[in-house]
């Protein structure tokens, strides 16, 4: 805590130091300043499609300062419009396997990532963040209706409030920015049965093209590799935008993502037969059959309002409003299996479900850029808030039963018929946070900038049976960070940020332990070529998390287990990256992260992440052709088993990936992507009853048709 203060009021003495200097300057500037604010062009939104490029001018997902990724202190990256539709990257989790620096932890439609060794737990929409529970959901968000994904390395509490100093992605919406009407189709069809076509449409509403709205639709169907299963997916998207004068914007939109599937796992099949040997079954196979499903609907509101005040300086206010329901008929298998017979010596579970999930978010902030002494600054401040409600979880299960008349040759589960009709004791349950924040970026000299902010949250959940209910008031998050310019192309940096996470377990006097820290220190170089075109990064980093509570083996009075805060965990590593275009021919994205993550007693922590990882993407292209390559490396993982005193490993791997395209005319392209060239086989998820294949060697030739 006293490490805390001492950052905070270091933090707010460089505010104080930098005002006292400038604030003179900004009096005389704005006692002469006789500019009217004019015609501010706004519809532009910094948006990475229509552009063939693999990096943008400028984000502000870390601090909402509009920052170049050169001049942000922290390890970013950005997958942009193009980068998608050249990879065909269609889907989050599609997407997180081009990460580097991840781990997927696939279990079944369910994965629980990891970056840096610790879980990733948030996803931002617009820079807000959400927290709905992805167990529930299993939610697989499309990718159709966002213009990129931007990325944030490490610690992000300063926009984020609670989570793990893991990685933060910010999933930005495609606008209606065109003031003409224009469009496209594309048609796709694929391995598996895999076929999708997508309508994508803009149109002015008015002659001036001030009130502007577009549409975005999808079907997808698409069986798999795997026996049984079916997925059916439908998109819909629209977005109205209004420059209701020249200073004030407003855009509102909704969105439907149905997702149903049928045939469907959970867990994924056993590690081992009876005798302690590995299991080595088809990649086809899974535990289910066709009564199973896990069908899911999230359905979003959202409303950004735009203010401009005087010049530059804006009052920005956002609402978003997300609903996920779900729908489960699952079995699930624990055990092995006897290796000659191929019997099963375990235990099924039948489990059907239907959850409701609410979130709300809201943001307000001022961004008051300026001009002092010459130099370029900018200030933010401003208030969020997010509320997750927890509707309802009703389910039943048979409990563990006998699975003697499984047989692995043949799988078969009979249809228990259950009903959802048990309510979950916990729910429903509300988690709220709020936070205040204020950040600046400020040139000390042309060559040196400080980048320094604090957020303030306050953290509650509240169950409607009160059990587990606990709050948490004045967590501070901080953040600052130096940029120093040593030529043209390059910059230095150093940082330090932060990070809380909530904790659900009490100490020998009933009370629950304060939130783990997350301290996230990074030191690196970047460089900027061909005025933005290519962005480049090395960091190193070293993460601590503290105050992770720690079973005593004692129990109180109600029996209930007693923890103690202990020190926690130590991440430390580094990460390369290189992202952009190399020449107006040649297109190239490529990243390496390595780190080494142990606990308070030197023991290796969550060693089911890969230490190593690496992702590669180039792309050449001459009068109408397009080639592109890929490589995807992910070092050895393993985890211990319950069953054997054994050790699930996943050795280290190689995937390649090959696109090639062809633009026909103006109106018409092709493109065909091959993943998984060289048809490796290898688990994306390990563990006694979750090991889950990767996908085999599949291609997908896409139309598409541009108006």
């Amino acid at each position: 805590m006293q490490k805390r203060k001492l950052l905070t009021l270091s933090i707010c003495t460089a505010f104080v130091l930098q005002m006292q200097l400038i604030g003179d300057e900004i009096e005389k500037e704005s006692a002469t300043s006789k500019e009217s604010l004019g015609n501010v062009e706004i519809i532009s939104s910094n948006a990475s499609e229509d552009t063939d490029s693999y990096t943008i001018d400028s984000m502000n997902t870390s601090t909402k300062l509009d920052l170049s990724i050169r001049n942000t202190p922290q390890a970013v990256s950005v997958f942009t419009r193009q980068k998608l539709d050249d990879q065909n990257i269609t889907s989050y989790q599609e997407l997180l396997s081009k990460i580097p620096g991840v781990t997927l932890n696939k279990w079944d439609e369910r994965v629980y990532p990891t970056a840096r060794g610790f879980d990733i737990d948030y996803n931002l929409y617009d820079g807000m963040p959400t927290y709905s529970i992805a167990d529930y959901g299993a939610n697989d968000t499309d990718l159709s209706i966002y213009d990129r994904v931007e990325i944030v390395k490490g610690a992000n509490g300063l926009m984020t409030g609670a989570g793990n100093p893991s990685l933060g992605l910010n999933y930005i919406r495609k606008h209606a920015n065109s003031k003409k009407f224009k469009g496209n189709i594309t048609l796709s069809g694929g391995s598996w049965d895999a076929y999708s076509a997508i309508a994508d449409i803009s149109t002015p509403l008015n002659e001036k093209g001030s009130v502007r709205a577009r549409v975005v639709a999808k079907h997808e169907d698409k069986n798999s590799f795997m026996d049984n299963y079916e997925k059916t997916t439908d998109v819909f998207y629209g977005v109205v935008d209004i420059d209701l004068t020249d200073s004030t914007y407003l855009s509102f939109g909704a969105s439907v993502e149905d997702i149903d599937r049928n045939g469907i796992r959970w867990g994924g099949l056993p590690a081992f037969y009876s005798d302690g040997s590995k299991t080595n079954l088809s990649r086809s196979k899974t535990i289910s059959d066709d009564w199973t499903y896990w069908d899911v609907k999230t359905t979003s509101y959202y409303a950004d309002f735009k203010q401009y005040l005087y010049e530059d300086i804006s009052l920005n206010l956002s609402y978003s409003r997300r609903e996920i329901d779900s729908k489960t008929a699952l079995a699930y298998y624990y055990g092995t299996v006897d290796k000659t017979t191929k019997n099963a010596d375990g235990y099924l579970y039948d489990y059907v479900s239907e959850a409701e999930e609410k979130e709300d978010n809201l943001n307000l902030y001022a961004s008051i850029p300026f001009k002092a002494g010459n130099l370029e600054h900018e200030i933010i401040t401003g208030f969020s808030y997010n509320k997750y409600d927890f509707k309802k979880n009703n389910y039943s299960g048979t409990g563990y039963i006998s699975a003697s008349s499984l047989n692995f040759s043949d799988i078969n589960i009979a249809n228990p018929h259950l009903s959802a009709n048990i309510p979950t004791l916990e729910l429903p349950s509300k988690t709220t946070q709020k936070g205040v924040y204020l950040a600046g970026r400020f040139s000390l000299m042309e060559d040196l900038k400080l980048i320094a902010g604090a957020r303030v949250s306050s953290w509650e959940y509240e169950a409607d049976n009160g059990n587990g209910d606990r709050k948490f008031d004045d967590e501070i998050t901080p953040y600052i960070g130096v940029v120093y310019d040593l030529d043209d192309n390059h910059s230095v940096y150093a940082s330090y940020t932060s990070i809380f996470k909530p904790q659900s377990v009490k100490d020998s006097s009933d009370n629950y332990l304060d939130p783990i820290d997350g301290d996230n220190y990074e030191i690196g170089i970047k460089g900027e070529y061909f005025d933005g075109a290519l962005n480049t990064y090395l960091t190193i980093f070293r993460i601590e998390q503290d105050g992770v509570g720690e079973d005593t083996g004692r129990v109180n009075s109600k029996l209930e287990p007693i923890y103690e805060a202990k020190e926690g965990v130590t991440s430390k590593g580094f990460e390369i990256g290189i992202s952009g275009n190399v020449t107006e021919n040649f297109s190239l994205d490529f990243g390496l992260a390595n780190f080494e993550a142990k606990d308070e007693n030197g023991d290796k922590y969550n060693t089911d992440s890969s230490r190593t990882t690496a992702n590669l993407f180039a792309k050449y292209t001459f009068n109408d052709f397009r080639f592109g390559a890929g490589l995807n490396y992910k070092s050895k993982q393993y985890t211990k088993s319950d069953f054997f005193d054994k050790k699930i490993r996943q050795s280290a791997y190689t995937t390649a990936d090959l696109m090639a395209g062809y633009r026909i005319d103006k109106n018409l392209d092709l493109q065909l992507n091959i993943n998984n060239l060289f048809d490796k086989k290898y688990y994306e998820g390990i563990g006694d009853n979750s090991m889950v294949y990767g996908d085999p060697r599949n291609a997908t030739l896409i139309v598409k048709y541009t108006f």
